[in-house]
């Protein structure tokens, strides 16, 4: 049976593939590149580090998770990083769906791990990306200047293989363990994740910056400790 890519090229109400400065990010971002995989691999590659992460921006809803306020910030989650990059790849006509699992051991703070209770995160976002006749996964979250304050590998993309987090950080130490796919969708699950979190993480609220300190800049305090 032949797959129905339709779903994964639309745009929808947080992937906003049609939105304008998305288009345009997009466009900018590959430049003249005319073949599928090397424009997706450049997209990759643009979201992730000219998009900064930042892990206290917590909002779970249709207007905090939506791709045109990812680049109007010029930060996001990985959540709201993968809508991005799905997105942008729909905008140029490569199927896009959005992928979630539950990982242990995600890049973090003191106060993140404080407010949660647990080194479990729900939801852990990633981008899959059709290419060449077959799914890959890609995790645009981190970018490069935190991964290197973080002593993190940084995640490349080739756009044949998946680009998922490494089991190790530079030094070793054990950095993520995925622990349940949670599958893949057209547009975030929205309702299922704020539930979720909802109970598992009761002292955290879901609706904007709730820690309102610079997350780069708690990093590089930890790691400078």
């Amino acid at each position: 049976m032949t797959e129905d890519f339709r779903p994964f090229l639309q745009a929808g109400p947080t992937v906003q593939s049609e939105d304008g400065a998305v288009v345009e990010f997009a466009r900018r971002t590959i430049g003249t590149e005319t073949r599928a995989v090397d424009q997706a691999v450049l997209l990759y590659y643009g979201v992730r580090d000219e998009i900064r992460y930042d892990g206290y921006d917590l909002d779970i809803s249709v207007n905090g998770l939506c791709a045109r306020r990812n680049l109007e910030l010029g930060h996001g989650w990985c959540i709201s990083k993968a809508v991005l990059l799905a997105a942008c790849c729909r905008s140029v006509g490569i199927p896009a769906r959005l992928g979630y699992a539950d990982v242990r051991n995600h890049l973090s703070t003191q106060k993140m791990r404080d407010r949660m209770g647990t080194d479990v995160f729900y939801w852990h976002g990633y981008t899959s990306i059709f290419l060449e006749g077959q799914w890959v996964k890609a995790t645009p979250a981190f970018n490069l200047e935190l991964c290197h304050k973080f002593r993190l590998r940084p995640l490349d993309f080739n756009g044949r293989e998946d680009s998922l987090y490494h089991p190790f950080d530079l030094e070793g130490r054990r950095h993520m363990e995925y622990v349940r796919d949670r599958g893949e969708f057209a547009e975030p699950p929205i309702e299922q994740v704020r539930d979720t979190y909802k109970s598992k993480y009761p002292n955290w609220q879901m609706d904007g910056n709730e820690i309102s300190d610079d997350f780069e800049s708690d990093v590089a305090i930890e790691t400078a400790n």
